[in-house]
């Protein structure tokens, strides 16, 4: 009888590599963590850009407000400008129409107070220069009358400028007062006789600056 020795073959091994965690990689259990790293930044770098868009957001309206606050400013203080300024060209325009009207019944005050009966024709012509045609005729009836007292008497008279005011204006008309001093002769007073005339002109300067009102002619003829 035959025996047969059976022997236990060995058993065949199989090798398997198995990744041992070391330690300075993270493990899955710690993945978690990293992960949750990254989520917890993120709010924070939104907030932050949040406040730097309300912070510049904010500069923006200051910045907006300073310059409306600038521009309302020199808005003002050009209307002040014009409005003094043109207050002071209406004041100045004033003045200046107030010195021609003066200067107007000044001169016209002198060559009417100056007479000569010899030649009593400059005269006609001196007292109705510059006048409405209304007031030319009115002068120049009144002068007529007067020869017949200036050539009997020999009438000479020489006339200064004193002052002359204005006393009011109306929408461009003016009354103005003028006075000079005025030397006399006559045949019964050879001797210079010094009076002073007084006339009240009114002056339209909406008409070119014509005179159409009178008084004070007679003043003129004073002392005799």
């Amino acid at each position: 009888m035959m025996t047969t020795k059976v022997t236990d073959a060995p058993e065949a091994t199989q090798e398997t590599d198995v990744a041992l965690p070391s330690e300075s990689e993270p493990t899955e259990a710690t993945a978690p963590h990293a992960s949750e790293a990254g989520t917890t930044d993120a709010p924070g770098d939104a907030k932050s850009t949040e406040r730097r868009k309300v912070s510049v957001s904010v500069r923006g309206l200051v910045v907006g407000a300073v310059i409306v606050a600038l521009v309302a400013a020199v808005a003002v203080l050009g209307w002040l400008y014009y409005d003094a300024r043109h207050q002071r060209d209406v004041q100045v325009t004033q003045l200046n129409n107030n010195a021609h009207a003066e200067q107007i019944a000044l001169d016209y005050a002198v060559k009417a107070a100056t007479m000569d009966y010899k030649d009593l024709q400059a005269w006609h012509v001196n007292l109705v220069a510059g006048t409405s045609p209304e007031l030319n005729k009115r002068l120049s009836d009144a002068g007529t009358s007067m020869e017949q007292v200036l050539v009997p008497l020999q009438w000479s008279s020489v006339a200064q400028p004193l002052v002359a005011k204005v006393r009011s204006n109306t929408g461009g008309v003016y009354v103005v007062d003028s006075f000079v001093s005025v030397q006399t002769k006559t045949v019964q007073s050879p001797e210079a006789l010094q009076s002073t005339a007084t006339y009240s002109m009114t002056i339209d300067s909406n008409n070119n600056w014509q005179i159409t009102d009178v008084g004070g002619i007679g003043s003129a003829m004073g002392p005799k």
